[in-house]
């Protein structure tokens, strides 16, 4: 069994970068992570060789939330909550791995500060830590999903 997560982000831009950092701090067994930066597309020769049970990708998605709060995203809702630091849509990029993964998840982290050259914020860089916890011990069904037009108009 081999499952994987794609930390997406720029790392320049403060809370953006949130997905990379869990790529980086994600080392359990049974895991290959990677971090992907602004080019997840990149990363699928190595997605389709591996066929993950479980493809997780994390990124920082405007959820209309506190900053940190975190959820799962639907397919639906992705196109709403991204941050346009991608050169591909992130729904393209599921769409297309979507045959070689057994299931795809997409868990969005709020920002704070996008500032170029910020760090993470304490409340992101948290909540990432949280998140690494939870994937490494495999809860991810405690995460909660994103609902429906709940916080995005």
């Amino acid at each position: 069994m081999v499952d994987m997560v794609l930390g997406i982000g720029n790392a320049l831009n403060g809370d953006d970068g949130v997905g990379c950092y869990v790529a980086r701090h994600l080392d359990h067994p049974g895991w290959i992570s990677l971090d992907c930066g602004t080019v997840p597309e990149n990363f699928t020769g190595i997605v389709r060789r591996e066929r993950p049970d479980l493809l997780v990708l994390v990124d920082a998605a405007d959820m209309h939330l506190p900053p940190g709060e975190y959820r799962i995203i639907p397919g639906d809702l992705i196109e709403e909550v991204g941050t346009g630091t991608h050169a591909l849509p992130l729904s393209h990029l599921i769409d297309f791995l979507a045959p070689v993964a057994g299931a795809i998840l997409f868990i969005g982290i709020q920002p704070g500060s996008l500032g170029t050259g910020d760090p993470l914020s304490e409340k992101v860089e948290k909540s990432a830590d949280e998140i690494v916890r939870i994937i490494g011990e495999r809860r991810l069904d405690s995460i909660r999903v994103l609902e429906t037009g709940k916080n995005l108009e």
